[in-house]
């Protein structure tokens, strides 16, 4: 077959890929949506992007086979070369929560997941213009590439009530971390915030609806000063650790004198030397049977932030030698 023949039905079958997970996605009687959605997606980016690798005469099979195509994240690296592209972090995940419905059921955490698709929808349609110079909206109409999201998502301890404590921590993790990339990364090619804001006001005319803080009121609301919940204040895994604070230094201009940058030993360094895990401000640990846990609050991000920024040419050796 010829790669202009080839590269034609990739993109075809790209394209119907696509406008099935959208349908999937957008139809309410499914239950089994964000799972069917997330395989249908990948699978128009791996299409898309073949065809894509095609037209710059890169290799789409393994070395040594001619009928074993190359996976999506061999394509997406191969298209997408620098690490902090946001379109490449945005299908990596995707990829990632598309591997993880097989083994969890997700559609509980449909909220969080629905920022991430609608700008990995977006990214594709941008991108099947940029790289085959296709209109999507002579295939599918324009109000259809919105997707509709359900706006009853479980709160944690629902969800703890719901499931195993296993699953359960699975869930409030795999949620906090999308949380806490969508902050750190900052782009709607990444993902797109879907959120209500209630904002208290005095102006009556300018309120949507009314509530009081007074005991005998019939729309009773409470001020939070404190969140205590470590899930919500203790968000960070290890490795979301290392990609915030990468991040953070990145966006800053920082770079420290270590050729591997901030990574997961550099970070080990830090919670050993000044012994986090003991520090209740900056750690968390989850018992889940016999298995124990650590998650970290956004306070250790800004305070390993600030330590490598007082010294970025030596905290790395510093921290070494105080192993020794």
């Amino acid at each position: 077959m010829e790669d202009n023949e080839l590269k034609e039905r990739l993109i075809d079958k790209s394209i119907e890929a696509f406008i099935l997970g959208l349908e999937i996605y957008n139809k309410p009687t499914i239950k089994y949506r964000i799972e069917g959605f997330s395989f249908f997606i990948c699978n128009a980016w791996e299409l898309m992007l073949k065809a894509e690798m095609i037209n710059r005469e890169i290799n789409i099979y393994y070395s040594g086979s001619s009928s074993r195509t190359k996976s999506l994240e061999v394509c997406i690296r191969s298209i997408y070369t620098d690490v902090h592209t946001r379109i490449r972090l945005n299908l990596e995940k995707i990829v990632e929560l598309r591997n993880l419905s097989t083994h969890f059921i997700t559609e509980d955490y449909e909220i969080k997941y629905a920022p991430l698709f609608q700008a990995c929808v977006l990214n594709f349609v941008n991108e099947l213009q940029r790289f085959h110079n296709i209109d999507i909206t002579k295939y599918i109409a324009q109000n259809f590439l919105t997707i509709n999201v359900s706006y009853d998502p479980l709160t944690n301890e629902e969800i703890k009530m719901k499931y195993p404590p296993e699953i359960a921590e699975k869930f409030i993790q795999k949620a906090n971390e999308i949380d806490v990339l969508t902050e750190t990364y900052n782009s709607e090619k990444f993902a797109i915030n879907i959120k209500q804001n209630l904002y208290i006001t005095k102006k009556k005319k300018e309120a949507d609806f009314t509530v009081s803080i007074g005991n005998d009121s019939k729309n009773r609301v409470a001020i939070i000063k404190e969140l205590k919940d470590p899930s919500n204040t203790h968000k960070y895994a290890f490795n979301t650790i290392v990609t915030a604070v990468s991040q953070k230094l990145f966006d800053n201009g920082i770079k420290m004198n270590y050729e591997k940058g901030f990574n997961s030993y550099v970070l080990q360094l830090f919670l050993d030397f000044y012994d986090i895990k003991s520090n209740s401000k900056y750690s968390y640990k989850h018992t889940i049977g016999n298995n124990l846990q650590y998650t970290y609050s956004e306070d250790l991000v800004n305070f390993i932030f600030n330590e490598i920024k007082k010294d970025p040419q030596n905290i790395v050796e510093s921290l070494k030698k105080s192993k020794r």
